[in-house]
């Protein structure tokens, strides 16, 4: 961090600035980084650039770093434009710094400037200059990097253990807005249907105290999304702002809440009620069932395309267990729990994949969603599945096992055997609960 504020003090000694069309932003992981790019000066360097601190910790790369000017927005989905982002994160998937960034790009702090002083990701540094100075003469990324020494000698004297001891010393007593908050008292907590920040979750609705004895029962299951390869866990979780054109934009508009007072999902992961509406609701995902991208379904038996929540809604509504197809590495990227609890609201009971991500399958199971697994060399293609079929499944015995073949077969005749994903006793253990959150409580009982 106090490198990019060295790079930026050098460019702006040069008089090298940030093209007008860019967006920039700053949200440290820590205040300290804050307190120390004051204390060696750069924070100054940084502001003229455009990097003013907005925020804290995961702000810019889960998406709430603010909204574009709106004609700029309508330009880049009326000409379909490939906009790129790059961010000093540990990852930036499609779509998930901006719903409209297509090109995402990791990089360091000091590289991160560089791109923003260049206004490209096109661009070598090597051979090509950044701008040019007073005189009109080329800069180069070389002419204002920093040496390693003037980096270490500019971080020994500033960044010094008294100020994380400061800092971290009164977490309890600096915000003294939370600490004057009225708490209700009692063992229980007091839920209010009003609240569209904090629902009573169903996730142990229809529970019983003893746990099944049989294999749930999926048949005539209908499919919600046929999915390509790498779907993450950014295009299934509910993640970033609220946009005003939602399924959950609409749901919050019924309830009251002004489209300025949207916020994000992360602030509301709260309430089931909004977080089951932002489930696949990236505008990047993919559905080959339907004819556009975004998140939409076909509901096949009235054949209408409707966003992906209604869909699900609609199938609910007629009794319909749901079915996932995807490729390889179905998952992948942050492991978030509502990517697995936001499919077990919609209705998901079974994901069919040629691979998964490690914890996301986890995940899965653990809400009580079958994975399966196709079998080697095989997926969605080599066995001609479109999404219009309808799924039963057959363990074959009443007792899971680990690893097990599951026979699927469709409503036009195709059959063909899975690998049920259940790699573990205890996964099997948590699976016949219903989920491991139903497991949980039945051990406490």
């Amino acid at each position: 961090m106090l490198q990019a504020g060295l790079i930026a003090k050098n460019a702006v000694e040069k008089g090298l600035s940030t093209a007008p069309f860019l967006k920039t932003s700053l949200s440290p992981g820590s205040g300290v980084v804050t307190q120390y790019l004051e204390h060696s000066g750069v924070n100054e360097y940084l502001d003229k650039l455009g990097y003013t601190t907005a925020g804290y910790g995961c702000m810019t790369c889960i998406g709430n770093s603010g909204d574009l000017p709106e004609e700029v927005t309508a330009a880049m989905a009326e000409s379909d434009l490939v906009v790129a982002s790059v961010l000093s994160g540990n990852r930036n998937f499609e779509g998930r710094v901006h719903p409209l960034t297509r090109a995402n790009y990791l990089a360091s702090p000091p590289l991160v400037v560089a791109y923003s002083l260049a206004g490209t990701v096109d661009i070598d540094f090597e051979t090509e200059p950044l701008g040019k100075d007073q005189e009109g003469k080329p800069v180069f990324l070389r002419d204002i990097w920093p040496s390693r020494a003037d980096v270490a000698k500019v971080v020994e004297s500033v960044v010094t253990p008294s100020l994380f001891r400061d800092f971290y010393g009164n977490t309890l007593t600096r915000n003294q807005r939370w600490n004057d908050l009225v708490a209700p008292q009692g063992d229980l907590f007091q839920w209010s249907d009003n609240s569209t920040y904090i629902h009573l979750p169903p996730f142990f609705q229809g529970m019983s105290k003893d746990v099944p004895t049989e294999i749930p029962s999926i048949k005539d299951a209908s499919c919600l999304l046929l999915l390509g390869d790498s779907v993450t866990t950014d295009h299934i979780s509910p993640a970033g702002n609220i946009a005003k054109t939602s399924v959950a934009a609409r749901w919050l508009g019924e309830q009251g809440v002004g489209n300025k007072d949207f916020n994000s999902y992360g602030s509301r992961r709260g309430n089931d009620l909004v977080m089951a509406r932002g489930t696949f609701a990236n505008v990047r995902l993919v559905n080959k069932m339907v004819d556009r991208n975004g998140p939409f379904a076909l509901h096949v038996p009235s054949g209408e395309t409707i966003p992906i929540f209604d869909a699900a809604e609609r199938y609910q509504q007629e009794g319909k267990k749901l079915v996932v197809i995807a490729g390889k590495e179905y998952g992948s990227g942050s492991s978030r729990d509502w990517a697995a609890k936001g499919p077990y609201l919609q209705g998901i009971k079974v994901v069919i994949a040629q691979s998964y991500e490690r914890i996301h399958r986890s995940n899965l199971l653990g809400m009580g969603i079958l994975p399966l697994q196709f079998k080697e060399g095989e997926g969605s293609e080599t066995h001609d599945l479109n999404g219009h079929e309808t799924y039963s499944f057959d363990f074959g015995t009443d007792v899971l096992s680990v690893a097990q073949d599951v026979t699927v077969t469709t409503s036009t005749g195709k059959t063909f055997k899975a690998l049920c994903r259940l790699d573990t006793d205890p996964e099997i253990a948590y699976f016949m609960n219903g989920g491991i959150l139903r497991y949980v409580l039945r051990k406490l009982l």
